[in-house]
């Protein structure tokens, strides 16, 4: 997605997300103790929340085709 694009969508957010970090080799780890997000339904004003409960580890690794 180009990056003078706004995100409207999940998926657009997603596809841009894996597409810096695989452009990087990234690999994230993230530790939550009582963690809760509140995940949008929409991209609209007020949308209704999804509410997301994480606890322990949360590890985002990315590779791109040629090191697969």
């Amino acid at each position: 997605m180009p990056s003078d694009q706004e995100t409207h969508t999940w998926p657009e957010l997603a596809i841009g997300l894996y597409d810096k970090l695989t452009e990087r080799d990234a690999a994230i780890s993230y530790a939550f103790d009582q963690f809760e997000l509140g995940i949008p339904s929409s991209t609209s004003g007020d949308p209704k929340l999804a509410v997301w409960r994480i606890h322990g580890t949360l590890k985002i690794t990315t590779r791109n085709g040629k090191d697969a």
